[in-house]
């Protein structure tokens, strides 16, 4: 799938979400490089290739991505999970204010890296 190396390696994650130093090894702990808020700690939970990729972010959040082959197109499905009402982020924001900020945010983002394959697939 060519969508596989787009959510689970550093290059890839890299080229439409953040600088990262990611290996794609469960257990594996890496860095993503987020801007204003700095570095974010992580750690892969999760390689199944090609179909699914997972790993935590920061102290309270996982992130999972699953493809599905269909008809010759690829179907992906996202979760970021994690989320408490009224718990604090590392940063010292509330969950309830950083949510609807990240869920806005990931639109814009998957958008990217659905535009991102298809510029390289030409």
């Amino acid at each position: 799938m060519k969508w596989w190396p787009y959510i689970s390696t550093a290059d890839g994650i890299g080229a439409w979400f953040m600088p990262n130093d990611l290996e794609p090894v469960e257990g594996k702990e890496f860095t993503l490089q987020a801007g204003p808020w700095g570095e974010s700690p992580c750690k892969v939970t999760e390689v199944q290739s090609p179909n699914r990729f997972s790993f935590d972010w920061g102290k309270d959040w996982q992130v999972h991505f699953q493809l599905k082959a269909i008809d010759g197109q690829t179907e992906l499905t996202f979760i970021h999970a994690g989320w408490e009402e009224g718990k604090q982020t590392e940063f010292g924001e509330s969950h309830d204010v950083v949510r609807p900020r990240m869920s806005e945010g990931w639109d814009g983002l998957l958008a990217k890296l659905k535009k991102t394959i298809e510029s390289t697939a030409k």
